[in-house]
């Protein structure tokens, strides 16, 4: 099969642990922009030589402020509408514990969805008295209308992962925000498998909070994470997690008051090792610059490459099939072999791919080009012929 012919959207130094090997694995951990890496470092050198020299209060006070204004550009939202956490499991379970739907409501989620985006929920649950529903899956797929159809006048919550992490499946956002709230319901995205692989536009979708990860496709260091919360929400929810920056005056240190600030940050509780949000600004800068939406076309000719190259080996390509609801995350089941096997296989390749369930999930980004994918498919053949 001829590789098809693409320009590269980044520059040599730009990852450079792609030089040594095909890093096909973006929706586990991502390789991390040089950029980031630098700019996080440097962060920290400074802290480790300087303290409060050069990190004063009036610097913690505005650490986040870069960061607010490139996620809201990210997401077509506004600063004040961004929250930064330690994490996006962090953010949702403050969220979580803010909203806290009540016994006679209902929650509902997918059943294939990573378990940090339900699990929050269903502690609150357990609290509360609320009810946890969940979509079921059909061999890792989920209908749509099944989804929509466990939604009623008593579901408080429709919380959601926009791309599935095992199969890559990519739900209709716009369509689920539209049945969320026509019964009065919120919609809560995990954008973890998304967010710098995929335009996202809070504002045209309807989504009334996004969280996402910073390690995976935004190509960020671990230790952060942002949070979308649309304006009609910003004032009216308490944190589940509270702590000196959840004031409005974050220096205005009185215990015996707490004022949250009118705006999203109100979620911003405590501090965190703060040169990961400094990694992460420059991760989204320089997507931005590239453009999600020219990353997301590359990604998918790549994916159609590898769908085409598995499907000549006999492979059994895991749905999604509908091109609309197709991301370049690609799962497939390979006569010959079990998905451990294939992955420890090709990673003796110096082909890093991921083993999920009984799927072998391939997941290219930016970085890479049509060459991994051959790679990785001639390194499949060179098992199974054993």
């Amino acid at each position: 099969m001829p590789k098809p012919i693409m320009d590269p959207i980044t520059e040599p130094n730009d990852f450079p642990g792609s030089r040594d090997c095909s890093y096909l694995d973006a929706a586990n951990i991502c390789l991390t922009y040089r950029g980031a890496q630098e700019a996080t470092t440097e962060w920290f050198e400074q802290l480790a030589l300087k303290g409060a020299q050069t990190f004063d209060g009036a610097a913690e006070e505005s650490v986040f402020d870069s960061l607010h204004a490139a996620a809201a550009r990210l997401f077509n939202a506004q600063p004040d509408d961004i929250a930064v956490g330690a994490s996006a499991t962090e953010l949702l379970a403050s969220l979580a514990w803010a909203l806290a739907p009540g016994p006679e409501s209902n929650i509902v989620g997918v059943d294939v969805t990573f378990p940090s985006t339900i699990y929050p929920w269903s502690r609150v649950a357990r609290s509360t008295g609320s009810q946890v529903r969940f979509a079921r899956a059909t061999d890792g797929y989920v209908r749509l209308d099944d989804l929509i159809a466990l939604i009623d006048r008593n579901t408080a919550v429709v919380c959601i992962s926009e791309v599935e992490y095992s199969t890559g499946q990519r739900y209709d956002v716009a369509a689920l925000a539209e049945a969320a709230h026509k019964d009065g319901a919120l919609l809560i995205v995990d954008a973890s498998q998304s967010a710098g692989a995929i335009p996202i536009d809070v504002a045209a979708s309807g989504v009334d909070a996004l969280v996402t990860a910073s390690y995976k496709w935004l190509c960020g260091p671990f230790g952060v994470g942002v949070m979308y919360l649309a304006p009609h929400l910003q004032d009216k929810l308490d944190p589940g997690l509270v702590g000196f920056r959840s004031h409005k005056n974050i220096w205005d240190l009185d215990a015996d008051r707490l004022e949250f600030s009118d705006t999203a940050s109100r979620f911003e509780f405590s501090t965190m090792a703060y040169g990961c949000a400094v990694g992460l600004t420059a991760s989204i800068d320089y997507l931005s610059r590239i453009d999600v939406g020219r990353i997301f076309d590359h990604n998918l000719l790549l994916a159609d490459q590898l769908i085409a190259g598995l499907l000549e080996r006999n492979a059994e390509i895991l749905p999604p099939r509908n091109s609309s609801e197709r991301t370049s995350i690609v799962a497939a089941r390979i006569p010959g072999a079990d998905s451990t096997t294939i992955a420890e296989h090709l990673k003796s390749q110096q082909i890093i791919v991921s083993a999920r369930r009984d799927a072998v999930r391939f997941s290219p980004h930016l970085y890479n080009n049509p060459g991994d994918v051959t790679k990785a498919l001639d390194a499949l053949d060179s098992l199974l012929t054993k």
